[in-house]
């Protein structure tokens, strides 16, 4: 493969925007295609990144050769996108929830593996350093507890995030990435319990509030709260509980009450995602690719379960994946 990655994008809004700056800003890489249901999207970022702009994905694979695709979609729109990249044997990058249904996420799953081909999910916390050194720092400890939160106002924002045939509701779309942290921090989870309700925003068909109670295959209990009804913030956020001690986690300066000498993070090792994708794409060494798709497909596992067992009144078990 030449020095330089090029790059398609299938998706152009908020998100892939974010990609979209840090793959230009990459010497090693350069976009040389973008593609988006949206025309105007498509030429607006275009334009911004110097790249021919496309209505259909395929039309894209098939004028610009990438090297790699990103795949920046709605978790309704998955599926058709990564499987045409897979049967080109192209690698891939795929924004989180991967899908909206185990069934799908298994199928691209299996062809990822059967092709042996490069894929990363964008679960970017866990590239982060506070990240790394929660879990190496952890690694010894028997847990006790985990409790995240992931609390937002994005439910009264987007109307595509208000239905459940498109978004998944919050547990799936949003709240994920904490689940996710939750699994990278403490281990698997292996069943959940979940309490859904529609309180506060009446114009949408899924509820605005969540409260999951969860079991670790370690034995320790989990437990999470999710609303997007909420003016503010206070997302990605997990505290964990072990012996006498406390982690206060987020991505940014993590805290241990009380004080412990011993648990540091070294801001220094924070590293890019997207740096880590094109570095792996361009040297085929993936040893720094700490979200590969069958493990994201676990976190949907338990989003997935959560969301059964709220429609059941039953705890799930959440399935091997």
């Amino acid at each position: 493969m030449a020095d330089q990655v090029r790059v398609g994008f299938v998706g152009c809004g908020g998100n892939a925007q974010g990609h979209m700056r840090q793959v230009a800003q990459d010497p090693a890489a350069r976009i040389v295609g973008v593609c988006d249901v949206s025309q105007e999207a498509a030429a607006n970022a275009a334009a911004q990144f110097a790249a021919q702009p496309f209505t259909s994905h395929k039309a894209m694979l098939d004028a610009t050769k990438p090297d790699a695709v990103y795949i920046s979609v709605p978790p309704c729109a998955h599926g058709e996108i990564e499987l045409d990249a897979l049967d080109l044997r192209l690698p891939i990058f795929v924004e989180k929830p991967v899908a909206l249904s185990l069934e799908l996420a298994m199928r691209i799953a299996n062809r990822i593996r059967q092709n042996k081909t490069l894929a990363c999910v964008g679960y970017q916390l866990r590239y982060t350093a506070a990240a790394q050194a929660t879990r190496a720092f952890l690694a010894d400890k028997t847990l006790g507890m985990a409790v995240g939160r992931y609390w937002c106002p994005s439910g009264r924002e987007n109307s595509w995030l208000q239905q459940w045939a498109k978004s998944g509701g919050q547990v799936v779309e949003q709240a994920t990435h904490t689940i996710d942290m939750m699994r990278f921090l403490c281990g698997e989870v292996t069943e959940v319990f979940c309490l859904q309700a529609n309180r506060t925003l009446k114009n949408i068909d899924c509820p605005d509030h969540n409260v999951l109670a969860m079991k670790f295959a370690s034995g320790a209990l989990g437990s999470l709260t999710t609303c997007w009804a909420f003016e503010g913030w206070d997302g990605n956020v997990v505290d964990i509980f072990f012996d006498r001690y406390r982690i206060a986690w987020n991505a940014g300066t993590p805290t241990i009450t009380p004080a412990c000498e011993a648990f540091r993070v070294d801001a220094a090792l924070n590293r890019s995602i997207d740096e880590v994708f094109i570095e792996a794409v361009r040297t085929g060494d993936r040893t720094g690719i700490l979200t590969p798709y069958e493990d994201a497909v676990k976190s949907l596992a338990v989003s997935l379960a959560a969301n059964a067992s709220a429609r059941d009144g039953q705890p799930k078990r959440v399935g091997a994946v």
